[in-house]
């Protein structure tokens, strides 16, 4: 076997996996995003204060990390994987890039520069070690990541002792934290903005993000036409735990503080936010722009439902319904997908034969 790809083998993966618009046009994803206006405009109406400008740019900003989460997650869970280690390794890279910055001394950006590579270099090694327990050891992604979960929350609480550190440079808080653009647009929701516009044209635009799904599709048809799925798969999990130590270092400017118990929860309104959003978690089939619309279905119910004084754990009975339903939907279409395929197997062999015995 030779390294050499056959792209042609690889089209009716590419079928399967249409562009964004026919993505947006899928009735799941079309839902969802109907389903966003219709909250954004009930809760205007309930609430006008809901409407307000101020209230639109919390929204963002309580969406910005998650959305930085949920690229990386897409991919995993594009690949058929699933990665519950990202709230862990989001602390983990905020507490170490925290340490070093302090033994560091200084408020300059040298120091803050430091802390942020520290940050992301953290969170992708953490997904490398994901992959490689997935891909070389054959462990199932939901082990390999609740095991490395517990690992790196773990060490987060020996290093801080269980207490959260709160030194931060202010050149973090005052310019990503806190900062905006034009005095208007936060600087965090810029920079998520900007990784999550990467995220969609790797995925989209790419030979990576092409790998990505055909793993997702049938990983044994990608080894035989040349694909080093083992080595990808590192890549992906490397990718999202790159995204958890960008998340890192973006809370910790944000919050001051490490937010070690803070995060608990964070991994599964993340997977939520994707599932929601179209990514299936049969993998083969998801895009970013999907994801995006499912994270803002969570945040804008808890605010909405704080702005209305309504209790906010409705929104886990309301959000836990929706997730439900998105499998539903995603289950069905599968086999809508499978009848469909053996009709249209049926129909080019033909009627069988009878036996002249």
């Amino acid at each position: 076997m030779t390294g050499t790809i056959d792209h042609q083998s690889l089209a009716p993966v590419e079928e399967e996996t249409p562009g964004l618009l026919h993505r947006f046009q899928r009735i799941q994803g079309f839902q969802i995003l109907v389903l966003l206006l219709t909250l954004i405009a009930l809760f205007s109406v309930l609430e006008p204060a809901f409407a307000s400008v101020s209230n639109f740019r919390s929204i963002l900003v309580n969406t910005a990390i998650l959305a930085v989460l949920g690229v990386g997650m897409t991919f995993v869970i594009i690949t058929g994987g699933i990665d519950l280690s990202i709230g862990s390794v989001l602390v983990f890279s905020g507490v170490v890039a925290s340490k070093v910055m302090t033994a560091a001394g200084g408020q300059g950006w040298d120091v803050a520069l430091l802390g942020i590579v520290v940050s992301v270099v953290s969170g992708t090694l953490w997904g490398v070690l994901n992959g490689l327990i997935i891909a070389r050891m054959n462990v199932p992604p939901l082990i390999a990541t609740l095991g490395t979960l517990g690992i790196a929350l773990g060490l987060s609480q020996i290093v801080t002792g269980g207490v959260d550190i709160r030194e931060v440079p202010n050149v973090l808080v005052d310019s990503i934290g806190y900062g905006r653009v034009g005095g208007q647009v936060p600087i965090l929701v810029v920079v998520s903005g900007v990784l999550v516009a990467m995220g969609i044209v790797l995925l989209h635009r790419t030979r990576f993000g092409l790998h990505t799904f055909a793993a997702g599709s049938n990983i044994e048809g990608c080894r035989r036409v040349g694909i080093g799925v083992d080595r990808h798969l590192v890549k992906v999990y490397a990718l999202s735990g790159c995204s958890a130590g960008i998340a890192g270092i973006l809370s910790l400017s944000y919050f001051q503080a490490t937010t070690i118990s803070g995060q608990s929860t964070t991994n599964l309104i993340v997977i939520a936010g994707v599932v929601i959003g179209g990514t299936s978690l049969f993998g083969g089939v998801g895009s970013i722009f999907g994801t995006i619309i499912g994270l803002f279905i969570p945040a804008v119910l808890q605010n909405g439902f704080v702005v209305m004084g309504v209790q906010p754990f409705w929104q886990q009975v309301v959000v836990g319904v929706i997730l439900v339903v998105a499998v539903a939907v995603d289950q069905q279409r599968r086999s809508r997908q499978a009848t469909g395929k053996q009709r249209r197997a049926s129909r080019a062999t033909g009627p069988t034969e009878p036996d002249p015995e």
